[in-house]
């Protein structure tokens, strides 16, 4: 019987209506974009970069972890075996129209070599600027260097 009445009376369309004009009246919070940013979280996953040793050799041990859980299939690894029996890639190859920035690739690596960025302003006119080779990788890892360290070690409680 209740719920006849609620049905006749309409109680759940004046509910809405009623935070509806709540949220009407409200002040509103506009952010101006390129002149005002809004704060991010140490974990939020941008652009891709990967990170250096700091005696500048790169982290990547070539296991490919990063490839085997990419949900998106986005990442592809060549390896070859150094003289000095240590195992390095010589492909590193991240397809940034396939990858969906889920961040396993940074999970899964041992060694904290892929990681993903604060980075979200980057476009690309077309297929192949979104395309990241190993150089491109390294030249951003060593370019955003202190940013990246800094949020991981801001991270690094939580994990």
């Amino acid at each position: 019987m209740a719920n006849i009445i609620k049905t006749f009376l309409l109680t759940e369309l004046l509910a809405g209506m009623k935070v509806t004009l709540k949220n009407f009246f409200a002040r509103k919070e506009t952010i101006y974009f390129p002149e005002e940013k809004t704060p991010q979280s140490v974990r939020f996953r941008g652009l891709h970069a990967q990170r250096r040793y700091p005696n500048g050799e790169e982290r990547c041990i070539a296991c490919k972890l990063c490839e085997a859980v990419c949900p998106a299939m986005a990442i592809n690894i060549e390896s070859e075996k150094r003289e000095d029996g240590t195992r390095r890639t010589t492909r590193y190859d991240i397809d940034l129209t396939k990858c969906i920035f889920c961040g396993f690739c940074e999970e899964a690596c041992p060694v904290d070599a892929i990681v993903e960025t604060q980075i979200f302003e980057y476009h690309g006119e077309k297929r192949g600027d979104l395309y990241l080779t190993k150089p491109m990788l390294l030249a951003i890892g060593d370019r955003y260097e202190e940013d990246i360290a800094k949020c991981k070690a801001a991270d690094a409680p939580y994990r």
